[in-house]
């Protein structure tokens, strides 16, 4: 968390950027875990400081600011971080402010409680140099049934683990893998290479519907109430979550079975064995 529907969110949020030009970098004063920053913040602050934002995007999990020189300012939230326009949760957990002129909006700041998430600054050519060292598989919002089949299929591992796997399919976090297994009835622990044609028609629909649901509703706020969409407010798609965070509860899809967490690659799995049951379709 944040996962593909929540980080495209957060470029939806900020998309009214594009066009402005960027007059300061400000490192903002915060005693909690300093965040990544690369190269160190001089440098960064310097390089960025006069550029123009081309355009605002997305590379799997990462928020992707394309400036007019070509260099790429590109903003890893993982855990906790947001960019944000208005009203952070909190002041104490502010990093970043990018101040703004000839645009529609004077600020955009990111915002990071656990201090986890990585601001790096790369130009051109060090970008195509770091998609090379680590690529990435097809964006899960776009990636076409046939390549999920041929980018997964082979594999010997549980379904679930694969779909973690950013270099196999981009994007998908713990959260929305529950979710999609789930609306395609497909058990978490399913070697791939078992999974039957059904199956993967099944598993690319429901990978779909799922995602473009969620970014409609601008995301999930778990419990903690850490994840906000640009304006600082709740996204709206946990309250349709079937199984994520709900083991012991009855299943709101078959209204039979109860949902059961395990643990699959040191990650919690949720699911219903009625809709799921593990075995060849």
């Amino acid at each position: 968390m944040p996962e593909l529907p929540e980080v495209e969110t957060m470029c939806r949020g900020i998309q009214c950027i594009a066009g402005s030009r960027i007059t300061r970098v400000v490192l903002l004063p915060c005693t909690r875990r300093p965040i990544r920053l690369a190269p160190h913040f001089p440098m960064l602050a310097r390089r960025v400081a006069g550029q123009r934002v081309v355009s605002v995007g997305r590379l799997g999990k990462r928020v992707v600011l394309e400036l007019e020189r070509g260099d790429r300012l590109m903003i890893e939230p993982r855990m906790t971080g947001l960019m944000l326009l208005a009203d952070p949760p909190s002041h104490e957990h502010l990093r970043l402010r990018l101040d703004l002129a000839s645009g529609r909006v004077p600020h955009v700041w990111y915002w990071d409680r656990r201090g986890l998430g990585v601001v790096q600054l790369l130009s051109a050519r060090a970008f195509q140099s770091w998609l090379d060292r680590q690529p990435l598989g097809p964006d899960a919002l776009t990636i076409s049934s046939a390549e999920l089949v041929q980018r997964l299929s082979p594999s010997r591992r549980p379904i679930k683990v694969a779909l973690l796997d950013q270099r196999a399919i981009a994007g998908i976090g713990n959260l929305y893998a529950a979710e999609i297994l789930h609306r395609a009835g497909v058990h978490p622990a399913q070697p791939c290479d078992q999974l039957a044609p059904r199956q993967w028609d099944a598993l690319h629909a429901a990978l779909r519907q799922v995602l473009r649901e969620a970014i409609r509703l601008e995301g999930s706020t778990l419990s903690d109430g850490t994840y906000r969409n640009a304006l600082s407010r709740s996204g709206r798609y946990q309250t349709r979550h079937r199984v994520y965070g709900r083991a012991g509860q009855r299943c709101p899809t078959c209204r039979k079975g109860e949902i059961v967490r395990m643990v699959q690659a040191q990650r919690s799995s949720f699911f219903c064995p009625v809709c799921q049951p593990l075995g060849r379709d």
